[in-house]
């Protein structure tokens, strides 16, 4: 069972995994177009809450994101506004009615730097696992070619994602290794900082 966070956890500061799976057998994003739409979106209303994305991977069944709340207001209310919008559009476009996904907004609070470095992984290596692409840096809709080339993404700026992972050449090794228990301990001697 998935424990969802109370309305109370979400305080400045507080960063959270915030993911959810669409209805039944249905693709949530079928062409590019609905990628960019909800991108879209999800920008404009996230430039009404304070916010940080550490990560995020857009894909066709579902969505991941890590991300902080850096005001008093709730980021949650990110992704009602944006999936909101989304689902008119969705529903418009593919001439069907009803919610588009199984259960309300999933999040999980995140209490430390080091489960927030292995979330960033899971979430950039979500395509490669569902054999989409062989590399993490095809796939478009996730922010991983931002972290390892240095820059700036739609939703992060470069200096906040410094905090957390001041070397992206590092995290790209980090994340390409499946074996990695040992790259796992030195890469966090080497970037473990507080955020």
């Amino acid at each position: 069972m998935i424990l969802r966070c109370t309305n109370e956890v979400f305080e400045k500061n507080s960063t959270f995994h915030i993911y959810n799976h669409v209805i039944e057998d249905y693709d949530l994003f079928c062409d590019d177009e609905d990628y960019e739409y909800f991108l879209y979106k999800f920008s404009v209303n996230q430039k009404k809450i304070a916010s940080s994305v550490f990560a995020y991977c857009l894909m066709p069944n579902h969505y991941h994101f890590l991300i902080r709340q850096d005001s008093e207001e709730k980021i949650y209310k990110i992704f009602n506004y944006s999936f909101i919008s989304y689902a008119k559009y969705f529903n418009n476009k593919y001439s069907r009615k009803g919610p588009i996904f199984r259960s309300p907004l999933q999040h999980k609070f995140i209490d430390n730097g080091i489960h927030l470095l292995q979330l960033c992984k899971y979430i950039h290596m979500n395509p490669v696992r569902k054999n989409i692409v062989d590399l993490p840096e095809q796939w478009e809709y996730s922010d991983y070619s931002d972290w390892i080339n240095e820059k700036e993404s739609k939703f992060l700026s470069l200096d906040v994602r410094k905090e957390i992972c001041p070397y992206p050449k590092q995290y790209q090794k980090f994340i390409n290794s499946y074996s990695n228990f040992l790259e796992q301990y030195e890469f966090r001697k080497l970037t473990f900082r507080r955020y």
